[in-house]
């Protein structure tokens, strides 16, 4: 059986950019995932583990323009979405773009930004637009953004707005690297300059239709009525469980199906199975999920309350026997 065309990208995606990363496969599944689902990416750990070299990767893959926006606090939402400028010569305002009008965008650090910079980045999120002094600008078809975070123990950082947090589609961990790859990272950029330039030309863009036959087939998937019945009991559960303070949005409700129809197809198949959920929930509430103080007291983790949740929601039996 011949690949579809959504494994046909995850192939592609895992050969280029596996020239160029090392030691992020399930980072590099989630972002397959997120980025056939048309939705955006949070990545958290500390830096130096190459978040910024990793979205570059995906802006070559695409063919697509990058632009990187690095979180400070004195960041202004001008500096991400633009501003007009008076032009003296035409004796009117001209829009000057600023990075978020790119295909694939990183936001570095992105909660050492302020919550008036932040919130600036809910409408391009969420419409793909930016409006400004009453004029809305379209941003590219295939926007992407991926946003990496600081670890929350780390000094002069600010929690990101639980609506902003709710418009990543997924939350991916990075963490330190096994010994194979990061000896495998000292040897590709150990020379003077790191290199990095010179190993992201190796990288052979996506052939130009596949994201979107891919996409197409992700929304061809057939859902019984039983799985959305699954996924909002689950954020039921979610939200009258004593140990959340905030539990699943209907739109985190969606976007596990969203990301559901993605693994669906990548594995080969053109309907859903629970287990697509339950291979994707874990990516999709991590960063949605709000513990009670009692809870993070305790030392609980989003993901840990999940997985009783999950354990405590009947998994529908139509669907288990297909």
């Amino acid at each position: 059986m011949s690949n579809n065309a959504a494994q046909n990208l995850n192939l592609h995606l895992r050969q280029q950019i596996g020239k160029v990363v090392f030691g992020m496969d399930e980072v590099l599944h989630g972002l397959v995932v997120a980025w056939i689902a048309d939705g955006h990416v949070l990545l958290e750990g500390a830096p130096g583990l190459g978040k910024t070299l990793l979205a570059k990767s995906l802006a070559q893959l695409m063919s697509g323009s990058f632009g990187r926006i690095q979180g400070t606090a004195d960041l202004m939402p001008s500096d991400i979405t633009g501003l007009h400028i008076f032009n003296t010569e035409a004796n009117s305002f001209e829009f000057v773009p600023g990075p978020l009008f790119n295909e694939v965008v990183l936001v570095d650090e992105i909660n050492r930004a302020g919550p008036k910079t932040q919130s600036a980045l809910l409408q391009a999120m969420e419409e793909k637009l930016v409006t400004l002094d009453r004029k809305t600008y379209p941003l590219a078809e295939n926007f992407f953004l991926i946003a990496a975070q600081n670890p929350f123990d780390f000094e002069g950082v600010y929690p990101l707005l639980e609506s902003q947090l709710d418009r990543f589609l997924v939350r991916l961990d990075i963490n330190y690297p096994q010994l194979p790859a990061e000896v495998a990272v000292l040897r590709h950029y150990d020379k003077p300059g790191g290199g990095h330039s010179t190993a992201l030309q190796q990288i052979q863009a996506l052939p130009e239709t596949l994201l979107r036959q891919a996409r197409q087939e992700a929304a061809a998937v057939h859902v019984e009525d039983c799985l959305y019945h699954y996924a909002i009991m689950l954020a039921e559960a979610s939200r009258n469980h004593p140990r959340l303070s905030l539990g699943l949005s209907t739109r985190g409700a969606l976007a596990v199906m969203r990301c559901a129809r993605v693994e669906a197809v990548l594995d080969g198949r053109d309907f859903l199975i629970p287990d697509d959920i339950k291979a994707v929930a874990p990516l999709v509430v991590g960063h949605r999920l709000l513990l009670s103080s009692e809870a993070m007291l305790e030392g609980y983790s989003a993901i840990q309350i999940y997985r009783e949740i999950e354990n405590q929601v009947a998994v529908p039996r139509s669907a288990e026997a297909k």
